[in-house]
């Protein structure tokens, strides 16, 4: 049955529907032989779609739970030569980073083949919970937590309110909840109300859980956590 040429990318684990559009307008898609055009359809496994001359091939979908250390940049290569999330993961089939932590960030990190499960997950529509556990330089106070806790402004925007608590007799270790994935929101929101951030672990992703999971490890993805994120 032929299917939209950007479904299939992402059902291939290309990229995702929305990035595969941007590589078949660039010119980059051609179905045999020929350029597609958004709009277009084929047929998996009867027709010949290459991206940049190299035919996709369907794959299985994998959906992958990584407690990533820090000192890992999270992409499927790096051109400065760090060692990637990708290094840790030993899989036959082509996966990538569902959203990213930052290098000296550690703890839960999806990655996935299924390019339409990676953009539901990523989406901000969804507001799908992560939580983050937080060390601080220094104790946090309670107008700062109030802060936190009620929203704050931000140079690209404001972070709506946080489920935030503090967790240790010395307040400087505190559990922050929030929906948001723009980049190091949570260092930046904590920084925003005088609180440097030393170390910083992701513990939750909507309904998966870091558990138990050692560190550079991984695991599949129950069924019951993919439908969960799933549905947002």
């Amino acid at each position: 049955m032929a299917e939209r040429i950007q479904k299939i990318l992402s059902s291939a684990g290309v990229a995702s529907r929305r990035k595969a559009e941007k590589l078949i307008v660039a010119g980059r898609v051609q179905v045999n032989g020929k350029p597609a055009s958004l709009g277009d359809r084929a047929e998996p496994g009867v027709d010949l779609i290459t991206v940049d001359g190299e035919p996709i091939a369907a794959q299985a979908k994998r959906y992958l739970a990584l407690n990533k250390p820090a000192g890992y940049v999270t992409t499927v290569t790096d051109t400065h030569g760090r060692p990637t999330v990708v290094d840790l993961v030993k899989v036959r089939e082509r996966v990538y980073p569902v959203g990213r932590l930052d290098l000296h960030t550690s703890g839960l990190l999806l990655l996935t083949s299924d390019g339409d499960f990676a953009e539901r997950v990523t989406h901000p529509r969804y507001e799908i919970e992560k939580t983050y556990i937080v060390r601080i330089a220094r104790p946090l106070g309670a107008a700062a937590l109030r802060k936190l806790q009620s929203g704050i402004e931000l140079e690209d925007g404001p972070l709506r309110p946080a489920k935030v608590s503090i967790t240790s007799d010395d307040r400087r270790t505190v559990e922050m909840t929030i929906h948001e994935g723009r980049n190091r929101i949570v260092r930046r929101a904590l920084e925003a109300v005088g609180s440097r951030v030393v170390e910083l672990r992701r513990t939750r992703i909507g309904p998966v859980d870091l558990g138990s999971l050692p560190s550079g490890k991984w695991r599949e993805l129950t069924q019951a956590e993919i439908d969960g994120l799933s549905r947002g």
